[in-house]
């Protein structure tokens, strides 16, 4: 029988004593790694500038386009409410977190007498500001809506744009409504397409008359002519 033939892969020295022991702690505890790191927090704690915001002093900037706590909007001319009450945002919301109540008002006007969202169960995907037909819930910038309770209703004039508020309303604001240069963005359906074909073709129509009555008129010509040189 062959003679089986092992291989010492561990050759470090045993740890039999304290003395060992507090050796092989510095050695692993102090290593080139550690004082990298340490030159890498003090190079940009005291060389760099600071990028830390004194909250709640200083507030980061967000883009309009952030989705935080909703927005009803007005129109700034006549200071309406855009809301018509037609509940497609009720209808979407995927957490069921809206809930509404509609009635005509002495005009005949459909009014939304009442409003609210659950903030606390709301996921801010935007779909109720992407299926408003009238923009008038949008996303706002605010973020600040910490609660003690997991519920958290916001009513109908927490989230309506205040009379003193309105001159500053931008009609082009927040997550779900149109952007600045909105026309230019919006593509045309295939009928638009038919139509300018349509035009087209109206064009060639009298180019083609014209040109069948110049030739017409040339064959005329040619025929006078012709008789006159027989007589």
């Amino acid at each position: 029988m062959a003679e089986k033939k092992y291989i010492l892969l561990d050759e470090r020295a045993s740890v039999d004593t304290n003395f060992d022991k507090f050796k092989r702690f510095i050695s692993r505890t102090f290593k080139s790694e550690l004082f990298t790191g340490l030159w890498v927090v003090l190079r940009e704690m005291l060389f760099t500038k600071s990028h830390t915001l004194k909250y709640p002093l200083q507030k980061i900037e967000l883009d309009a386009r952030y989705r935080g706590v909703h927005r009803l909007m007005r129109f700034i001319e006549s200071e309406n409410e855009r809301c018509i009450g037609c509940g497609l945002c009720e209808k979407i919301c995927v957490s069921n977190c809206i809930a509404m109540q509609t009635a005509l008002d002495e005009n005949g006007r459909k009014a939304t007498l009442k409003y609210s969202i659950n903030l606390g169960r709301c996921v801010y995907c935007g779909f109720c500001a992407d299926v408003c037909p009238e923009l008038a819930i949008v996303h706002g910038d605010r973020y600040e809506f910490a609660s003690e309770q997991r519920a958290y209703f916001g009513m109908k004039d927490d989230f309506l744009t205040k009379d003193k508020d309105l001159s500053e309303q931008t009609e082009f604001e927040g997550y779900g409504s149109l952007p600045p240069n909105a026309d230019v963005l919006v593509k045309q359906n295939p009928n638009a397409y038919l139509e300018e074909e349509n035009l087209d073709e109206t064009d060639e129509i009298p180019t083609a008359s014209a040109r069948a009555l110049n030739l017409n008129a040339k064959e005329a010509d040619e025929k006078a002519n012709k008789e006159s040189q027989d007589v």
